[in-house]
C-alpha cells in the first residue's frame, strides 16, 4: 500500500509573493480562428460551468469557466466543421463553424432525464463489485501507449476575497501507458507561463502545500490508484448507488463512497461516475475527511514559518475524463484548498483559498518521447518560481486556455495597478 508514501512526496504549491522581471516569449505563429461565447441551461437560462468544449474530429478542447464562458482557438489547417458541448446531466450539443471568428455568442444546452427499469437500476446490487469490475476493465478503456498531453494550468490564491497570486502556464504532460499504475512515470514540462502577485508585504505568506501543475500526474485516479482505487483499500470504504445520470451522452452509474475505517492519514469521501456500457471511470468528485485536522495538516502542509498557526478547512478535487479515439483520457482537474492562518498572540485568523485547475487542450499519440528528467517540472518547486511576470493580452497566442472569469479579470487589473504604483 503506497498511499502514505505518495502523499508525502507531493510538494508543489508555494504561497510566496514576489515579483520577477518578465521576458518576451515568441508567440505561436500558426494561423487560427476563435469561437467564443457563453453556455446556458436552455430552461433556466443560467450559465453552466465546466462544460467540455471540443473540436469534433480532433483532440482539441477546453472547458467553460465559472461564468459559463469559453474561447476555443482552432487552426486554419485543421478543417474543423463543428464544435461539441458536453456536460454531466445534459444532452450533447453540436455547433457548426465556418473557419471564421465567432465571438460572444450564447449557446443553449438541454437537461437530460432518465427512466430506467427496475432491472437496470438493480443490475449492480453491490456497488463495491461494480468498482472492482471497472478496475478489471482498465486495460480495455484507457491508453496502452504513451500519450503527450498539452494542457493549461491556472493557480489562484486569495486572501479573504482578494486575489494575491495568479499563476498560469501551458504545459506538456507525458503519460506512460495506463498499465503502469505509477504516477512517478509521468512527467510535466512547462512550455510557457506567467504570474501576477501582490506587491504588498502584508500579503506575503510562505507556506508549502500539496498541489500545483503535477496534479496532472498525481490526481489522475485511474493512473494513480493509491488515492482512491487501491484494491487493498476498497474494503475500508462504504459504497451506495446514486441516481443514474449521463456524461457526454453516455449513461453513467453513480456511486457514492465514504470511509468506514480510521487510518494514520485522512481518507476521502465523494462520488464516482462509471460509464454504464464500458465501465470506464469518467468522473470523480472527492473531499478529504476533515474530522482530524492534525492528520490533514501532516498530509498537506510541508513547510511554514515558525509561530504560524495553520488550520485546514477544505481539501477537495474534481477529476474528469472524456472519450478520444475510442479511449478514455484525462480531461480536467480541479483542486481547492481552504485554510486559516494566524500568528500566535494575534486575535483573528485570516482565510486563504488556493484553487488549481488543469484542462487538457490537446493529445498526441504519434512519436511520443518521455520528457527528459532535466526538463521536468520539479515537485519541490512552485509554479511562481518557474514563470515570469505578467506580460500582455496576446501572451498565449494560439494556445487554448481556460477563460478568466469576470472576477479574475477585475483582480488582474487591480494587481497590475498595485504593481505600477509600487515601482
Amino acid at each position: 500500500m503506497k498511499t502514505k508514501h505518495f502523499m508525502a512526496v507531493w510538494l508543489t504549491c508555494m504561497l510566496s509573493a514576489f515579483v520577477g522581471t518578465h521576458t518576451a516569449a515568441a508567440q505561436n505563429g500558426e494561423g487560427y480562428f476563435t469561437v467564443s461565447g457563453t453556455v446556458k441551461d436552455a430552461g433556466s437560462k443560467k450559465t453552466v460551468e465546466y462544460v467540455n468544449v471540443s473540436a469534433v474530429g480532433t483532440n482539441i478542447g477546453t472547458v467553460t469557466n465559472e461564468d459559463g464562458e469559453f474561447a476555443l482557438k482552432l487552426s486554419d489547417t485543421a478543417d474543423v466543421k463543428e464544435i461539441e458541448l458536453s456536460c454531466i446531466g445534459y444532452f450533447n450539443a453540436r455547433i457548426a463553424v465556418t473557419g471564421r471568428d465567432v465571438r460572444e455568442q450564447t449557446y443553449l444546452i438541454f437537461p437530460e432525464s432518465f427512466h430506467l427499469s427496475e432491472i437496470e437500476v438493480l443490475s449492480w446490487k453491490n456497488p463495491r463489485d461494480l468498482i472492482k469490475a471497472a478496475l478489471d476493465k482498465l486495460a480495455d478503456n484507457y491508453p496502452l501507449q504513451p500519450n503527450m498531453l498539452t494542457g493549461f494550468y491556472r493557480e489562484t490564491i486569495r486572501k479573504r476575497r482578494k486575489y494575491i497570486n495568479i499563476s498560469e502556464a501551458v504545459m506538456q504532460v507525458y503519460k506512460s501507458p495506463y498499465t503502469t499504475t505509477d504516477a512517478s512515470a509521468d512527467r510535466i514540462r512547462i512550455l510557457k507561463g506567467r504570474k501576477l502577485v501582490s506587491p504588498k508585504p502584508g500579503d506575503t505568506l510562505s507556506v508549502k502545500l500539496l498541489g500545483g501543475p503535477n496534479m496532472a500526474a498525481y490526481v489522475d485516479i485511474v493512473k494513480n490508484p493509491d488515492i482512491l482505487l487501491d484494491a487493498e483499500m476498497l474494503e475500508y470504504f462504504s459504497y451506495r448507488m446514486g441516481e443514474t445520470t449521463s456524461v457526454n451522452g453516455q449513461l453513467q452509474y453513480v456511486v457514492h463512497f465514504e470511509p468506514r475505517a480510521a487510518f494514520p492519514w485522512p481518507l476521502y469521501s465523494g462520488t464516482f461516475y462509471i460509464d454504464r456500457e464500458t465501465l470506464a471511470f469518467t468522473r470523480a468528485e472527492f473531499s478529504m475527511d476533515m474530522r482530524d485536522k492534525l492528520k490533514v495538516i501532516d498530509l498537506i502542509l510541508k513547510e511554514k514559518p515558525a509561530g504560524l498557526r495553520f488550520t485546514p478547512e477544505e481539501v477537495s478535487y474534481v477529476v474528469t475524463y472524456r472519450q478520444r479515439d475510442g479511449q478514455t483520457c484525462l480531461n480536467y482537474i480541479y483542486n481547492k484548498i481552504r485554510f486559516k492562518c494566524d500568528w500566535k498572540r494575534r486575535l483573528f485568523a485570516t482565510n486563504y483559498t488556493v484553487v488549481g485547475e488543469t484542462v487538457v487542450t490537446d493529445n498526441r499519440t504519434e512519436g511520443v518521447e518521455k520528457i527528459p528528467a532535466r526538463e521536468a517540472f520539479s515537485m519541490r518547486r512552485s509554479l511562481s518560481q518557474e514563470v515570469s511576470a505578467y506580460y500582455d493580452d496576446d501572451f498565449w497566442g494560439a494556445y487554448n486556455i481556460i477563460e478568466p472569469t469576470e472576477s479574475l479579470e477585475n483582480a488582474v487589473g487591480r494587481l497590475i495597478k498595485q504593481q505600477s504604483k509600487s515601482k
